[in-house]
């Protein structure tokens, strides 16, 4: 492939492979690298079609979905599951809760993290 190549394989990666915008990138740049340095020819580019960023929309659970989904769960994994979306906690924080950590009278975990001086409250409570 010559260098009038280069912008109809750019196009069609865009258009036909579907690739995304990091692999027509580096496509580039590599195509680039081979003709500057290795072959030591000028490269010619033209207007080639590039990969639109598709909107990154996040996945949001409502809060019945979210209940469903824990009361699909049994046991220790649905205690689990609560204790990580009604405190907010970590998932390494959830595997060192102890038992005194928890205040069960009062509804409440009180968790002290190692990385830093802010302990944890749950004020809310336990998703119920």
């Amino acid at each position: 492939m010559g260098s009038q190549g280069v912008t109809p394989f750019l196009t069609y990666l865009a258009t036909e492979r579907d690739v995304s915008i990091s692999t027509q990138n580096q496509a580039l740049n590599a195509l680039l690298f081979l003709y500057r340095e290795v072959l030591a020819v000028p490269m010619v580019t033209g207007d080639f079609v590039r990969v639109k960023r598709s909107p990154g929309v996040p996945t949001v659970l409502t809060q019945e979905e979210v209940r469903e989904l824990i009361d699909a769960l049994a046991g220790t994994y649905q205690l689990m599951a609560r204790l990580l979306y009604g405190t907010g906690m970590r998932i390494l924080e959830l595997l060192r809760l102890r038992v005194k950590d928890v205040d069960f009278a009062g509804d409440k975990s009180w968790y002290v993290p190692a990385r830093g001086p802010k302990p944890r409250d749950d004020s809310a409570g336990i998703v119920a």
